[in-house]
């Protein structure tokens, strides 16, 4: 089972569209790392528990080591220091990549600057003005993003 899932999992990688599993939008391994399969949407389970992987986030981290180890992912070796854990900041990225649809994320005077450039593809009427992302101390957008969707990111990091 472990076989075939990582197989799935790696093909966007050997096709060259990302450089690793989680940033491709249609990757099982990516749904799992920025959705935390909220919906029971698919398994966690990666064929892992009868080998006494017990919680959800041992098997994400287990499976991942594995397709990392499997597919021979760059900077494999950052990734096996930290035990192929995923921090909340690539957790928001990974998220953030298809949820905000083309927003601006960043530190307050980032999100100002790139707005300046891009304001007359806008439809708004009104100056947009950076808000405060919660749960990330000194990151902003200028769409409103899921307050629900971040702290469930910052749980699980």
């Amino acid at each position: 089972m472990i076989n075939c899932l990582s197989y799935i999992d790696l093909n966007p990688v050997r096709a060259g569209i990302c450089e690793r599993p989680e940033e491709y939008r249609w990757c099982p391994l990516g749904y799992h790392v920025r959705t935390k399969n909220d919906e029971d949407f698919l398994s966690l389970d990666f064929g892992l528990g009868e080998f006494g992987v017990k919680t959800d986030i041992e098997r994400l981290r287990t499976y991942r080591g594995y397709v990392y180890e499997k597919g021979c992912i760059s900077g494999i070796e950052k990734e096996r220091d930290k035990g192929f854990e995923i921090g909340s900041v690539n957790r928001v990225r990974y998220r953030t990549r298809y949820f905000t649809d083309s927003g601006v994320i960043g530190t307050k005077a980032f999100v100002c600057k790139c707005y300046q450039v891009f304001k007359h593809h806008f439809s708004s009427k009104h100056e947009k003005i950076p808000r405060a992302i919660k749960g990330l101390d000194g990151i902003y957008s200028l769409k409103r993003l899921s307050e629900g969707g971040v702290t469930r990111l910052n749980a699980w990091s």
